[in-house]
């Protein structure tokens, strides 16, 4: 019969437990005083995995922890922010966490998060400005003009969906307006 003490069972979820010293959402500066980048603003939380976690797993336990997408990129152990290394695959994780094992064993692995560079931006098809009709309503002519303090009849408040879709189309019949005097101007 094999006995663990206390001290074993800690011992042992303390070498299975990897810490990351998490940094987003703010900006990498140099200090005015000595030009040594440092790490400004933001959010900096400890986030405690299993040791075992793979490449796939950490990304979307730091997108749950951040609120958005990350790029991983970790500061070598005794290194500075000019050294942050990409972190990319289950092998660069296993080279970090055994480099960190190597040189200074226990201590947290400084993870700086940063937005993915290549931000997918959908844009609408080219026919979907030239679909939408821009011109105002007659209710809407009518209700102006009126001078009435009430508003019109199924007006759904300042931030219902129709209320905001309106907002919307004048701002894209303005952009538009002033895109066109630009292209003339030239």
């Amino acid at each position: 019969m094999v006995m663990t003490t206390m001290s074993d069972s800690k011992t042992k979820s303390k070498t299975e437990t990897l810490k990351f010293l998490c940094s987003y959402s703010g900006k990498i500066l140099p200090r005015s005083s000595d030009g040594v980048l440092r790490y400004v603003g933001g959010v900096t939380r400890v986030l405690a995995v299993n040791r075992s976690i793979s490449y796939a797993e950490l990304m979307v336990k730091l997108g749950e922890f951040s609120g958005y997408s990350v790029e991983l990129k970790c500061q070598l152990p005794n290194g500075d922010l000019e050294t942050l290394v990409s972190v990319k695959s289950d092998e660069e994780l296993t080279n970090l966490i055994s480099e960190y094992d190597r040189s200074c064993p226990g201590s947290k692995i400084r993870a700086i998060l940063f937005p993915p560079k290549s931000l997918k931006i959908i844009s609408p098809p080219t026919s979907y400005a030239s679909s939408i009709d821009f011109s105002p309503t007659k209710s809407d002519f009518n209700f102006y003009r009126s001078g009435s303090c009430s508003p019109p009849v199924g007006y759904g408040g300042r931030y219902s969906p129709s209320h905001r879709l309106e907002v919307l189309r004048k701002k894209l019949w303005w952009e538009s307006e002033h895109l066109v005097a630009d292209q003339l101007s030239r």
